[in-house]
C-alpha cells in the first residue's frame, strides 16, 4: 500500500485523495482550513467539456484548439490533449458521484457559452458549480476517512520537503495557529496549493492561497514554469479586503461591456470584435478595458472601470444563472443589477504559471507531483474560463494515478531524511524566538509596498524600465525583511520571505519574455515572437540567484 501526502484540500488534492483512496493507497490530506473553505467553491462559472448536445458540432479537437489558442500555444500539447479528451468522461463522472448540474428541457446537463470558446461546451450548476463539485468530491473522501484510508490534517500547513538525495521522501509540515512541527514521511507527494494570491495582495482568490509553498519550493530546487502569465480577470469589484469576481457567467449569458461616449452607451466590444465582443479571451477583454480607461480615457468617472449591464436579460436568467452576481452587488456595492449597470475593473483573478509539470503531473523533482493552479501545463499565456475546475479534477486525478504508480521508497533511509529535515526546521524555529521582534506595522508596510510593487511592475501592460525597478525594489524590501522578524508568527516570517523570492522569479520571468502573448504584453516589446518565445519560462534558483530559460 504505498503512502502519499497531499498538500491542500481544494478540488485537486481532494480529487486525488478520492482516486488514491478507491485505489486502495494511504492517504494524508493536509490543509490550512476545511476543504469546504478552499478557494474551489468559490468558483461560479463552470467546467468545460466538449460534450456536443448543443448541434453545434462541437468536439474534442476544437476544445484543443481553443485552448491552445486562448493560451497563445505555451500549453503543453500533449498535456491539453489528455485534458480535453478526458473532459466528458470527467463531467459524466461528477454527474454520477452527486453533482448537480443544471439540465436542459431534455434531462442533459446543460451547455454555456464561455470567452475564448466559439462552441456552446460549459457545463455549469446554477451560479455554484465550484461548491456543487466540491461538496460531491469531499462527500466521497469521507467515506474514506471514516474507513481509516484517508487521514486528514485540518489547520497545518507546507513547511518543506524532505528530500532524500535528489528525490521526495516526504514533507515538513507545521500548524499555523501553535506553530508545532512535524515530518511526515511518503512514497510521493502532490502539491495541490493553488496560485500565490499573497505575493500580490488583493486577488479574487482566497487569502489562504498565501503562496508560502511555491516560494518554499522554489528555494529547495522545485523548477517553475511561466511565471510572468498572470490572468487578469476582466469584471471584478474592489471590497474592503479583496477583489470579488463578478463570473464571466454574466458574459456568457448575455451581459454587455460598455461606457459612455458622446452621450451614448459604446459597447466597445462588439465594436472592436464582432464576432465573440465579450466573450473574447480574458487577456484580451482586459486590455480592452485598459486601452479604455487609460488610452482613450473613457473609464467611468475617469477612472479604470466600465460598466457591466445584465439588466437588459431575462429576470428568470439572472435568478437561475446568476443569483450569486445579485447578492454580490447588492452586499458590498449596494447596486440592483436588475435596473442599474454594474462598475467593473480588471483584477488579478489566476496564475497560468506555477511549479514545471509534464504531462503526468511529474516535477523535476522526483516523486513529486503537482496539481491544480499551482502547476503549469494546461494554460499557456492565458486561461479559458471553465477550464480551470477542468485542470483541477483532471490534475488530480492524474497526479494520483502517476503517484499511486511509484515504487515504496526505501523507509529506512526516508525516516533519517525526515528526522533531519525536522531537526533543521525546529532549529531555524527555536533560532526565531531567540531573536528581536519587530513591530507588526514593519511587516504590514513590507506588505503593502510589495502589493503595490507588483501591481505597478507586472500589470496588463509592462515595461522594462518598471520591471528593472522592481527588481531593485524587490532587492531592498528582501533587505529590509531579513533584518526584522515578525513579533508573534514564524509562518508568517518565512511566507514573507517565500512571496519575496517568487515575486523575484516572476519579474525576472516578465523581463527575460521579450514580446508580447497572452497575459504578457510589453510595451516596448509589443509584438508576438514565435522565433523566439513560443515556449515556457524556466525559473529556477541557482547559486542563490534567480535563473530563468526557455523551453
Amino acid at each position: 500500500m504505498n503512502k502519499i501526502v497531499i498538500l491542500g484540500s481544494g478540488l485537486s488534492g481532494s480529487t486525488a485523495a478520492l482516486k488514491l483512496a478507491m485505489q486502495g493507497a494511504a492517504v494524508t490530506l493536509v490543509s490550512p482550513a476545511y476543504a469546504e473553505r478552499s478557494q474551489s467553491v468559490m468558483a461560479m462559472g463552470g467546467i468545460n467539456a466538449a460534450l456536443n448536445t448543443k448541434g453545434e458540432e462541437d468536439s474534442v479537437e476544437q476544445h484543443f484548439v481553443d485552448t491552445m489558442q486562448g493560451g497563445s500555444y505555451l500549453g503543453d500539447p500533449e498535456a491539453v490533449d489528455n485534458l480535453v479528451r478526458m473532459a466528458p468522461g470527467i463531467v459524466r463522472w461528477l454527474a454520477e458521484i452527486g453533482v448537480n448540474f443544471t439540465r436542459d428541457e431534455a434531462g442533459r446537463v446543460d451547455l454555456r457559452n464561455f470567452g475564448g470558446q466559439k462552441k456552446k461546451r460549459t457545463a455549469y450548476a446554477g451560479a455554484r458549480t465550484g461548491k456543487q463539485i466540491m461538496a460531491a468530491v469531499i462527500a466521497g473522501c469521507r467515506k474514506y476517512e471514516a474507513a481509516g484510508t484517508i487521514q486528514r490534517l485540518t489547520g497545518w500547513r507546507f513547511h518543506s520537503l524532505i528530500l532524500e538525495g535528489a528525490e521526495c521522501a516526504g514533507a515538513v509540515i507545521i500548524e499555523e495557529r501553535t506553530q508545532a512541527l512535524r515530518s511526515i514521511t511518503a512514497d510521493a507527494v502532490i502539491m495541490a496549493v493553488g496560485g500565490p494570491n499573497g505575493v500580490f495582495g488583493h486577488t479574487t482568490g482566497s487569502r489562504l492561497n498565501d503562496g508560502y509553498a511555491a516560494g518554499a519550493l522554489l528555494a529547495q530546487g522545485v523548477e517553475f514554469a511561466n511565471l510572468e502569465m498572470v490572468q487578469y480577470h476582466p469584471t471584478t469589484v474592489l471590497t474592503a479586503t479583496k477583489q470579488m469576481l463578478i463570473t464571466e457567467a454574466a458574459r456568457g449569458v448575455g451581459g454587455r461591456l460598455f461606457v459612455m461616449k458622446d452621450g451614448q452607451p459604446w459597447y466597445f466590444m462588439e465594436e472592436w470584435y464582432p464576432e465573440r465582443g465579450a466573450l473574447m479571451p480574458r487577456d484580451v477583454v482586459s486590455q480592452s478595458i485598459y486601452k479604455v480607461c487609460n488610452e482613450l480615457k473613457l473609464g467611468i468617472g475617469g477612472g479604470q472601470t466600465v460598466y457591466l449591464d445584465i439588466s437588459h436579460l431575462p429576470k428568470a436568467v439572472i435568478d437561475s444563472q446568476l443569483d450569486e452576481v445579485v447578492t454580490i452587488c447588492r452586499t458590498y456595492l449596494n447596486l440592483n443589477p436588475y435596473a442599474e449597470p454594474i462598475p467593473v475593473s480588471p483584477g488579478i483573478h489566476y496564475f497560468m504559471g506555477g511549479i514545471k509539470t509534464d504531462k503526468h503531473h511529474r516535477t523535476n523533482i522526483g516523486r513529486l507531483f503537482a496539481a491544480g493552479e499551482c502547476s503549469a501545463q494546461y494554460h499557456g499565456a492565458n486561461r479559458l474560463g471553465g477550464n480551470s475546475l477542468l485542470g483541477a479534477v483532471c490534475g488530480g486525478m492524474v497526479a494520483a494515478q502517476s503517484a499511486g504508480a511509484v515504487t515504496a521508497v526505501d523507509g529506512a533511509a526516508a525516516d533519517e531524511a525526515g528526522r533531519k529535515a525536522l531537526a533543521a526546521a525546529a532549529d531555524e524555529l527555536e533560532r526565531w524566538k531567540g531573536t528581536k521582534a519587530s513591530p507588526l506595522s514593519e511587516y504590514a508596510e513590507i506588505r503593502s509596498e510589495l502589493s503595490t510593487l507588483m501591481y505597478g511592475s507586472m500589470g496588463i501592460y509592462r515595461k522594462e524600465r518598471e520591471l528593472l525597478g522592481a527588481r531593485r525594489r524587490l532587492a531592498e524590501l528582501e533587505q529590509r525583511a531579513a533584518e526584522a522578524r515578525h513579533p508573534y508568527s514564524y509562518y508568517e516570517d518565512r511566507t514573507l520571505y517565500a512571496n519575496l523570492l517568487l515575486a523575484k522569479a516572476m519579474v525576472e520571468s516578465a523581463l527575460e519574455r521579450k514580446e508580447s502573448r497572452g497575459a504578457h504584453q510589453r510595451t516596448d516589446f509589443s509584438e508576438k515572437n514565435d522565433r523566439q518565445f513560443k515556449k515556457p519560462t524556466n525559473a529556477r534558483v541557482a547559486g542563490g540567484s534567480i535563473t530563468v530559460d526557455f523551453g
